[in-house]
Protein backbone atom coordinates (compact mmCIF):
# COMPACT_ATOMS: atom_id res chain seq x y z
CA UNK A 1 0.00 0.00 0.00
CA UNK A 2 1.23 3.36 -0.99
CA UNK A 3 1.88 5.84 1.79
CA UNK A 4 1.51 8.84 -0.50
CA UNK A 5 -1.21 11.36 0.12
CA UNK A 6 -3.15 10.69 -3.08
CA UNK A 7 -5.13 8.93 -4.30
CA UNK A 8 -7.18 8.16 -1.23
CA UNK A 9 -6.51 4.82 0.46
CA UNK A 10 -9.44 2.41 0.53
CA UNK A 11 -10.87 1.14 3.78
CA UNK A 12 -8.94 -1.77 5.20
CA UNK A 13 -11.97 -3.73 6.34
CA UNK A 14 -13.63 -4.45 9.65
CA UNK A 15 -13.61 -7.48 11.91
CA UNK A 16 -16.92 -8.93 10.66
CA UNK A 17 -16.14 -12.27 8.95
CA UNK A 18 -17.47 -11.99 5.40
CA UNK A 19 -15.72 -15.26 4.50
CA UNK A 20 -18.74 -17.15 5.64
CA UNK A 21 -17.41 -20.66 5.10
CA UNK A 22 -13.98 -20.32 6.61
CA UNK A 23 -15.28 -22.03 9.74
CA UNK A 24 -18.14 -24.49 10.25
CA UNK A 25 -19.93 -22.10 12.60
CA UNK A 26 -19.87 -19.14 10.21
CA UNK A 27 -22.66 -18.05 7.90
CA UNK A 28 -23.09 -16.61 4.46
CA UNK A 29 -22.20 -13.07 3.44
CA UNK A 30 -23.12 -10.65 0.68
CA UNK A 31 -22.45 -11.36 -2.97
CA UNK A 32 -19.41 -9.79 -4.57
CA UNK A 33 -19.84 -6.37 -6.09
CA UNK A 34 -18.21 -5.87 -9.47
CA UNK A 35 -16.37 -2.56 -9.76
CA UNK A 36 -13.66 -1.68 -12.25
CA UNK A 37 -10.59 0.05 -10.86
CA UNK A 38 -8.00 2.17 -12.64
CA UNK A 39 -5.34 0.43 -14.69
CA UNK A 40 -1.74 0.03 -13.54
CA UNK A 41 0.23 -1.36 -10.61
CA UNK A 42 -0.42 1.63 -8.32
CA UNK A 43 -4.17 1.47 -8.85
CA UNK A 44 -4.22 -2.28 -8.30
CA UNK A 45 -2.13 -1.89 -5.16
CA UNK A 46 -4.40 0.77 -3.72
CA UNK A 47 -7.38 -1.53 -4.19
CA UNK A 48 -5.53 -4.51 -2.76
CA UNK A 49 -4.74 -2.75 0.51
CA UNK A 50 -8.18 -3.80 1.66
CA UNK A 51 -8.84 -6.94 -0.35
CA UNK A 52 -9.73 -10.06 1.56
CA UNK A 53 -9.30 -8.01 4.75
CA UNK A 54 -12.64 -9.19 5.99
CA UNK A 55 -13.23 -12.16 3.75
CA UNK A 56 -10.29 -14.19 5.04
CA UNK A 57 -9.19 -12.05 7.95
CA UNK A 58 -6.28 -10.15 6.41
CA UNK A 59 -4.88 -7.52 8.67
CA UNK A 60 -5.14 -3.78 8.90
CA UNK A 61 -1.51 -2.97 9.67
CA UNK A 62 1.54 -3.29 7.46
CA UNK A 63 4.07 -3.36 10.28
CA UNK A 64 3.17 -6.30 12.50
CA UNK A 65 5.15 -9.50 13.09
CA UNK A 66 5.07 -12.59 10.91
CA UNK A 67 6.54 -16.02 11.29
CA UNK A 68 7.23 -19.14 9.24
CA UNK A 69 4.85 -22.05 9.49
CA UNK A 70 7.21 -24.63 8.05
CA UNK A 71 10.87 -25.13 7.14
CA UNK A 72 12.00 -21.58 6.40
CA UNK A 73 11.94 -19.88 3.03
CA UNK A 74 13.66 -20.19 -0.32
CA UNK A 75 14.98 -17.32 -2.40
CA UNK A 76 13.19 -17.01 -5.75
CA UNK A 77 15.19 -18.16 -8.79
CA UNK A 78 17.05 -15.41 -10.63
CA UNK A 79 15.72 -16.41 -14.04
CA UNK A 80 12.01 -16.43 -14.73
CA UNK A 81 9.61 -16.34 -17.67
CA UNK A 82 6.93 -13.71 -18.15
CA UNK A 83 3.62 -14.73 -19.71
CA UNK A 84 0.97 -12.82 -21.61
CA UNK A 85 -2.34 -12.24 -19.78
CA UNK A 86 -4.61 -15.28 -19.55
CA UNK A 87 -6.93 -16.03 -16.67
CA UNK A 88 -6.43 -19.17 -14.55
CA UNK A 89 -8.88 -22.05 -14.90
CA UNK A 90 -7.31 -24.80 -12.78
CA UNK A 91 -4.93 -25.07 -9.83
CA UNK A 92 -2.81 -28.12 -9.00
CA UNK A 93 -0.62 -28.53 -5.91
CA UNK A 94 0.53 -32.17 -5.88
CA UNK A 95 2.25 -32.11 -2.48
CA UNK A 96 -1.02 -31.33 -0.65
CA UNK A 97 -3.41 -33.02 -3.06
CA UNK A 98 -5.09 -29.93 -4.50
CA UNK A 99 -6.70 -30.24 -7.93
CA UNK A 100 -9.32 -27.56 -8.18
CA UNK A 101 -11.11 -25.40 -10.73
CA UNK A 102 -10.43 -21.68 -10.48
CA UNK A 103 -13.11 -19.08 -11.12
CA UNK A 104 -13.13 -15.31 -11.00
CA UNK A 105 -13.87 -13.35 -7.85
CA UNK A 106 -14.15 -9.59 -7.57
CA UNK A 107 -14.88 -7.29 -4.67
CA UNK A 108 -17.50 -7.85 -2.01
CA UNK A 109 -19.72 -5.01 -0.91
CA UNK A 110 -17.37 -4.06 1.94
CA UNK A 111 -14.36 -3.69 -0.37
CA UNK A 112 -12.75 -7.01 0.49
CA UNK A 113 -12.12 -9.82 -1.99
CA UNK A 114 -15.25 -11.85 -2.57
CA UNK A 115 -14.84 -15.48 -1.57
CA UNK A 116 -16.24 -18.53 -3.37
CA UNK A 117 -19.90 -19.28 -2.70
CA UNK A 118 -21.06 -22.20 -0.57
CA UNK A 119 -21.80 -24.43 -3.53
CA UNK A 120 -18.28 -23.78 -4.91
CA UNK A 121 -16.27 -24.08 -1.71
CA UNK A 122 -13.97 -26.71 -3.25
CA UNK A 123 -12.99 -24.26 -5.97
CA UNK A 124 -10.42 -21.49 -5.70
CA UNK A 125 -11.09 -17.87 -6.58
CA UNK A 126 -8.73 -15.71 -8.64
CA UNK A 127 -8.95 -11.99 -7.89
CA UNK A 128 -9.75 -10.62 -11.35
CA UNK A 129 -8.60 -7.03 -10.76
CA UNK A 130 -5.00 -8.11 -10.29
CA UNK A 131 -2.46 -9.81 -12.57
CA UNK A 132 -3.12 -13.19 -14.13
CA UNK A 133 -0.66 -15.92 -13.08
CA UNK A 134 2.53 -15.41 -15.06
CA UNK A 135 2.24 -11.65 -15.51
CA UNK A 136 4.41 -9.23 -13.57
CA UNK A 137 3.08 -8.75 -10.08
CA UNK A 138 1.30 -10.89 -7.49
CA UNK A 139 -1.59 -12.99 -8.81
CA UNK A 140 -3.97 -13.59 -5.91
CA UNK A 141 -5.89 -16.85 -5.50
CA UNK A 142 -8.08 -17.31 -2.43
CA UNK A 143 -9.91 -20.31 -1.03
CA UNK A 144 -11.78 -21.63 1.97
CA UNK A 145 -10.14 -23.70 4.68
CA UNK A 146 -13.25 -25.62 5.69
CA UNK A 147 -17.03 -25.64 5.83
CA UNK A 148 -19.60 -26.96 8.26
CA UNK A 149 -19.33 -30.33 6.53
CA UNK A 150 -15.56 -30.72 6.49
CA UNK A 151 -12.30 -29.62 4.86
CA UNK A 152 -12.30 -27.32 1.83
CA UNK A 153 -9.90 -26.53 -1.00
CA UNK A 154 -7.13 -24.81 1.02
CA UNK A 155 -7.50 -26.85 4.19
CA UNK A 156 -3.89 -28.06 3.98
CA UNK A 157 -2.30 -24.87 2.67
CA UNK A 158 -0.25 -24.52 5.85
CA UNK A 159 1.42 -27.87 5.13
CA UNK A 160 3.12 -26.57 1.98
CA UNK A 161 6.91 -26.50 2.13
CA UNK A 162 9.40 -24.17 0.51
CA UNK A 163 10.34 -25.65 -2.85
CA UNK A 164 6.94 -27.23 -3.54
CA UNK A 165 5.58 -26.81 -7.07
CA UNK A 166 2.28 -25.18 -7.96
CA UNK A 167 0.84 -25.44 -11.46
CA UNK A 168 -1.80 -23.06 -12.77
CA UNK A 169 -3.55 -24.02 -15.99
CA UNK A 170 -4.60 -20.89 -17.85
CA UNK A 171 -7.39 -20.20 -20.32
CA UNK A 172 -4.93 -20.17 -23.24
CA UNK A 173 -4.05 -23.77 -22.21
CA UNK A 174 -0.54 -22.81 -21.12
CA UNK A 175 0.62 -23.87 -17.65
CA UNK A 176 2.35 -21.41 -15.30
CA UNK A 177 4.67 -23.27 -12.93
CA UNK A 178 5.46 -21.68 -9.57
CA UNK A 179 7.81 -22.64 -6.74
CA UNK A 180 6.84 -21.97 -3.14
CA UNK A 181 9.25 -19.58 -1.43
CA UNK A 182 7.58 -19.60 1.99
CA UNK A 183 4.30 -20.28 3.76
CA UNK A 184 3.58 -17.88 6.57
CA UNK A 185 0.92 -17.05 9.11
CA UNK A 186 -0.10 -13.49 9.96
CA UNK A 187 -2.24 -12.07 12.69
CA UNK A 188 -5.20 -10.22 11.21
CA UNK A 189 -3.86 -6.91 12.45
CA UNK A 190 -0.25 -7.51 11.41
CA UNK A 191 -0.22 -7.99 7.65
CA UNK A 192 2.84 -6.74 5.68
CA UNK A 193 0.62 -5.38 2.93
CA UNK A 194 3.35 -4.21 0.56
CA UNK A 195 5.07 -7.57 0.73
CA UNK A 196 1.88 -9.50 -0.01
CA UNK A 197 0.32 -7.23 -2.65
CA UNK A 198 2.82 -4.63 -3.78
CA UNK A 199 5.76 -6.33 -5.50
CA UNK A 200 5.68 -5.95 -9.30
CA UNK A 201 9.35 -6.81 -9.94
CA UNK A 202 8.55 -10.30 -11.23
CA UNK A 203 5.62 -12.73 -11.64
CA UNK A 204 4.39 -13.99 -8.26
CA UNK A 205 1.57 -16.09 -6.89
CA UNK A 206 -0.11 -15.64 -3.50
CA UNK A 207 -2.45 -18.33 -2.17
CA UNK A 208 -4.49 -17.09 0.77
CA UNK A 209 -6.83 -18.69 3.28
CA UNK A 210 -7.66 -18.33 6.96
CA UNK A 211 -6.07 -20.30 9.77
CA UNK A 212 -4.72 -20.33 13.26
CA UNK A 213 -6.95 -20.33 16.32
CA UNK A 214 -10.71 -20.10 15.97
CA UNK A 215 -11.84 -17.32 18.30
CA UNK A 216 -15.43 -17.04 17.09
CA UNK A 217 -17.65 -14.01 17.41
CA UNK A 218 -17.00 -11.21 14.93
CA UNK A 219 -13.38 -12.29 14.45
CA UNK A 220 -13.57 -15.90 13.27
CA UNK A 221 -10.10 -17.33 12.77
CA UNK A 222 -7.34 -15.32 14.37
CA UNK A 223 -4.87 -15.51 11.49
CA UNK A 224 -4.32 -15.77 7.77
CA UNK A 225 -2.13 -18.27 5.96
CA UNK A 226 -0.33 -16.97 2.88
CA UNK A 227 1.76 -19.08 0.49
CA UNK A 228 4.33 -16.97 -1.39
CA UNK A 229 5.47 -18.45 -4.71
CA UNK A 230 7.48 -17.27 -7.72
CA UNK A 231 7.15 -18.19 -11.39
CA UNK A 232 9.93 -20.55 -12.47
CA UNK A 233 8.74 -22.15 -15.71
CA UNK A 234 5.84 -22.58 -18.10
CA UNK A 235 4.51 -25.17 -20.53
CA UNK A 236 2.75 -24.57 -23.81
CA UNK A 237 -0.21 -26.71 -24.96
Amino acid sequence: MSRTAAPRRPRLGGRRPAAHLLHPAARGGPAGRQRRSAVGPLAVLLVLIGVFATGAGLGRSADGPWWFLNSGSREPPREFPVLAPSRPVRLEIPSIGVEAPVHRVGLAGDGSIAVPDLDRHNEAGWYDRGPTPGQFGPAIIVGHADTRTGPSVFHDLGKLRAGARIEVVRQDRSVAIFEVNSVERFDKDALPVERVYGDYQRPWLRLITCGGRWVGGSTGYADNIVAFASLVDSRKP
